[in-house]
C-alpha cells in the first residue's frame, strides 16, 4: 500500500528575500523532520536551520521534534531577534516624552 503524503509549505524570510517551498512529506512526519526533508537548509547559506525556532501559521511550536505535521500547514522558520521589542518601545516612548517636555517650555 502506498504511503500517504501530506502537502505542506516551509517558509523563511529576511528583510530582502522570502523563501516558500511547497513539498510533500509522509504522514507521521515531525515538524523538524519536515523542515529537513524540504531541503530549505541548502538554500539558506549561513543560516543554521537546526537553531531556528519553528512555528506553524504564526504560532511557535514548543517541541517540533514531537509535533506531527498536518496537510496544508505552513511551517515557518524564525530568525533570532536582534533587538528586544520591549526595549525599542521604551526608547520610542522616552523620545516622545523628551519632545513634549521641550515643547512645554
Amino acid at each position: 500500500m502506498a504511503e500517504t503524503m501530506l502537502e505542506i509549505e516551509v517558509v523563511y524570510a529576511t528583510a530582502e528575500r522570502q523563501w516558500l517551498l511547497a513539498c510533500s512529506v509522509p504522514e507521521g512526519t515531525s515538524v523538524s523532520e519536515a523542515v529537513r526533508l524540504s531541503g530549505i537548509a541548502e538554500q539558506l547559506a549561513g543560516v543554521d536551520v537546526s537553531e531556528c525556532p519553528l512555528g506553524i501559521f504564526g504560532r511557535v511550536v514548543p517541541n517540533p521534534a514531537e509535533r506531527l505535521v498536518e496537510a496544508g500547514e505552513r511551517i515557518e522558520l524564525y530568525r533570532p531577534l536582534l533587538v528586544d521589542p520591549k526595549e525599542v518601545r521604551k526608547q520610542r516612548a522616552a523620545k516622545v516624552a523628551r519632545v513634549f517636555k521641550k515643547a512645554k517650555r
